[in-house]
């Protein structure tokens, strides 16, 4: 801007620089050419006074460098001339002037030379006699007078021209920089030019607008923002060419890449062959839903592609971890064959022993051992229909129970009580430690958890050792420790001891009898009472369980 307004005011000067220049000169020219004509009739009066007193001898006293006299007769002989020969020279009685002079007693007559660019003003007086007085100079014309200037008038051009040049940078500057001086952040408060006033007020009204369509769409992308951080769903959008535009924390979790502030491709966040082809199908138009591993996670991927006037302008994939649901699925069918696999033991073996005293083949003095097969088999199938039902309770929480004042200590001496002929058959002694710590829960499960880890803690044990109870006050929580100084559980069964029908050793828990569902159970009801059960465990040492209770 600063260069346009410097080239438009230079331009006017140089323009009206030379306009000036040329009126200044024709003026001066006629100015004086017009003092010039005076000149002569003021000379030629003078000069005719002599004449008429003198006659022809009144122009012995001419100076060298007068102007041009010429004496002319009436029949327009020339009789004297101070410039040239006047034997040699034409009759004037033609001449314009001379004519006119004896005419009117006076004239005038101007003849240009275009060869020598300069013009002659004659003058010329009648006298009393009726001669003729013509009195004449020569002046340059326009041409003439600009070719002997040429140089000086170049040097005042140019001079004038920088002079301009600088003045317009000047005056330039000045008018640009109060307007590179705005406050457009506060286009209202500036008071610089009315003419750009309404400029001003316009990007005004469009910076507030600007600022409230920016404000929705931050809001909308904080919404958006929020809404998409907790899915625990993976969310990532993504254009045409595969570059991720927006993505949660999630989905970085699920396809094991890290945060980038730097926009890249999806491709470069998963290199397995499995996720790119997903990519290419959702990107050429087709709607994809499929599962993939992603390290150890199971997960579905639902891919829609987006599509701008018929053609496919970005994709939207939804990450689903299935791992949680699909370990279930697993557990749930392992429950069921585990449950088939239980039930059918039992009963085959209750079966086995009714069909042989139905076909006669038991003697009767046999009969009662017969009969306490059957009835022990049957107790085994009614202990783990009665487990089975437990743990589905605990799954629905629909256990008709209410939470009541419980002590502890009392509880967990008669746990130990109802174990002492168990403990006794095996060799372990019982311990109990701590207070009588009261608090409220539901006493039943509680009962049902700690009678476990205790006959856990029997089973398991070695002979001749401890079984200790410990009870121990926390803040804001309750401890209860069985440990035992049994067989132990390696480090990497300790996991998938509260899974359902999980053996550490298969053939040592066949030899002891129970389910299988015991931790379980106690996992199930520590859930359904709040509470946190830990294990710690050295393989030939022994285990210890706490059961973690939070004041109520």
């Amino acid at each position: 801007m600063t260069k346009r307004i410097l080239r438009s005011i230079l331009l006017v000067a140089v323009l009206v620089l030379a306009a000036s220049t040329g009126a200044t000169l024709g003026i001066l020219y006629y100015h004086f050419g017009g003092q010039l004509e005076e000149e002569l009739r003021r000379e030629a009066s003078y000069l005719s006074v002599s004449v008429e007193k003198e006659g022809i001898e009144a122009f012995d006293d001419l100076p060298a460098d007068a102007e041009r006299v010429t004496y002319i007769d009436t029949d327009g002989t020339v009789l004297f001339d101070n410039r040239a020969d006047e034997n040699g020279m034409e009759n004037h009685g033609d001449r314009e002037e001379v004519k006119e002079a004896l005419e009117q007693g006076s004239g005038r007559a101007v003849r240009n030379s275009d060869t020598l660019s300069q013009r002659t003003l004659y003058y010329a007086l009648r006298l009393s006699d009726g001669k003729v007085l013509r009195v004449s100079s020569t002046q340059y014309n326009i041409p003439g007078l600009l070719g002997g200037m040429i140089q000086p008038l170049l040097i005042i051009l140019i001079l004038m021209a920088a002079l301009s040049a600088w003045i317009a940078y000047r005056v330039s500057r000045g008018i640009v920089e109060p307007i590179n001086q705005l406050d457009l952040d506060h286009p209202e408060d500036n008071q610089v030019y009315d003419e750009i006033a309404p400029l001003l007020t316009k990007i005004n009204r469009q910076q507030k607008q600007i600022r409230r369509e920016i404000a929705d769409a931050k809001r909308q992308q904080e919404e958006f923002s929020i809404i998409t951080e907790n899915m625990e769903e993976g969310f990532v959008i993504l254009d045409v060419h595969t570059e991720v535009l927006s993505y949660n924390s999630s989905a970085l979790k699920l396809l094991g890449a890290e945060e980038s502030r730097e926009r890249r491709s999806i491709l470069a966040m998963n290199r397995s062959q499995e996720f790119q082809r997903i990519v290419e199908q959702v990107l050429s138009g087709r709607h994809v839903i499929t599962m993939l591993e992603l390290g150890d996670r199971s997960c579905q991927i639902a891919a829609n592609p987006v599509f701008h006037d018929n053609e496919v302008s970005g994709a939207v994939l939804l990450i689903l971890d299935m791992t949680e649901r699909m370990k279930g699925e697993q557990m749930r069918r392992e429950f069921t064959a585990n449950v088939s696999h239980e039930l059918k033991t039992p009963l085959t073996s209750i079966s086995g022993f009714a069909e042989i005293i139905s076909d006669g083949f038991v003697k009767p003095e046999d009969t009662r051992k017969f009969a306490g097969r059957i009835f022990k088999e049957a107790q085994r199938l009614i202990t783990l229909v009665n487990d089975v039902i437990k743990i589905s309770q605990l799954d629905e929480g629909k256990l008709p129970y209410e939470r009541e004042e419980t002590d502890l200590y009392e509880l967990c001496r008669e746990i130990l009580r109802r174990m002492e002929e168990r403990a006794s058959a095996a060799g372990v002694h019982l311990y109990l430690k701590g207070p009588h710590k009261k608090i409220t829960t539901v006493q039943t499960i509680l009962d049902e958890v700690l009678n476990n880890l205790c006959d856990n803690g029997i089973k398991y044990n070695k002979k001749g050792g401890n079984l200790t109870v410990t009870i121990e006050e926390g803040e804001g929580e309750t401890r209860i420790s069985v440990e035992d100084q049994g067989i132990g559980i390696p480090a990497e069964d300790q996991k998938r001891v509260f899974e359902r029908f999980y053996r550490v050793d298969k053939s040592h828990s066949k030899a002891i009898g129970g389910t299988g569902l015991g931790l379980s159970i106690v996992k199930h009801g520590a859930m359904y009472l709040g509470a946190e059960v830990k294990v710690e465990s050295t393989l030939g040492k022994g285990s210890t369980f706490t059961l973690v209770l939070p004041e109520q």
